[in-house]
């Protein structure tokens, strides 16, 4: 199965469509026009011509609809032709794509599938899409987006070595040691609600353009290092400017 079959098909009754509407608009004014001259005759046969046209414009409908029924749209999610698809459209689009169905990664979005109601979801929010096409290509101009947007590597880079600073002094490490970047997102976003608009996604991306901003330095004169861990629970897992895919676990800012 594949949807860019259904999508050309109906392309071609949709064309057929427009054709009728515009007679269909055209003989709507004519009479209009006839019935204001008094002109019965014409008004007459342009009402045939309008019922036949309406016939036409029926049965495009009708084959349009029957297009659609013939579409086993649940098929397509839980067979993996929608999933296969949308990978080789990934790949076009150089859209980096992590994991396996119904669970994905498109840095920084998390992705998943509900083949039961043929929905996806882009992290929280529900987007009903059965073309992988279309779907690839939502992600792709929200990553755009996304990248486009106004940051401040510098003044980021400042509020993650006040969290830093707090999270040494609770669990008495020293204040110059590796501590966990996951356990600063939470002093980042200490309350549910504020995790709801900056996400652990958010998170990573924002550590992500921190990351390749080469930003090394803080105002207060340290300078700041991330590290590897080799507990996966504990790393983040980032795109670099060249779209190379980094494991973060900690940082320490030192002098």
């Amino acid at each position: 199965m594949n949807f860019e079959d259904l999508y050309q098909s109906y392309q071609l009754l949709e064309k057929e469509l427009k054709d009728r509407m515009v007679v269909l608009s055209k003989l709507q004014k004519s009479i209009g026009k006839d019935m204001e001259d008094g002109d019965l005759k014409s008004f007459s046969k342009d009402m045939e011509a309008m019922q036949a046209a309406s016939g036409e414009q029926t049965r495009i409908l009708s084959e349009i609809k029957q297009l659609e029924e013939a579409f086993d749209s649940k098929k397509y999610f839980e067979e993996g032709s929608f999933v296969e698809q949308m990978l080789s459209y990934c790949k076009e689009n150089a859209v980096d794509v992590k994991g396996e169905f119904p669970i994905y990664e498109m840095f920084p979005y998390k992705i998943r599938f509900d083949s039961e109601n043929q929905d996806i979801y882009i992290d929280k929010k529900r987007l009903p899409c059965t073309r992988p096409a279309s779907f690839v290509k939502k992600v792709k101009v929200g990553q755009d987006k996304l990248l486009r947007a106004s940051f401040n590597a510098q003044t980021f880079a400042n509020e993650l070595a006040e969290v830093y600073d707090l999270d040494a002094l609770k669990r008495g490490k020293p204040a110059d040691g590796d501590l966990y970047l996951v356990n600063l997102y939470k002093l980042l976003a200490p309350m549910g609600r504020f995790r709801k608009d900056y996400d652990q996604q958010s998170y990573a991306f924002d550590l992500a353009r921190l990351y390749s901003s080469g930003i090394r330095e803080i105002k207060d004169g340290r300078h700041l290092q991330f590290g590897p861990s080799r507990m996966g629970s504990k790393s983040i897992r980032i795109l670099d400017l060249n779209g190379r895919e980094q494991y973060l676990s900690t940082i320490r800012f030192y002098s």
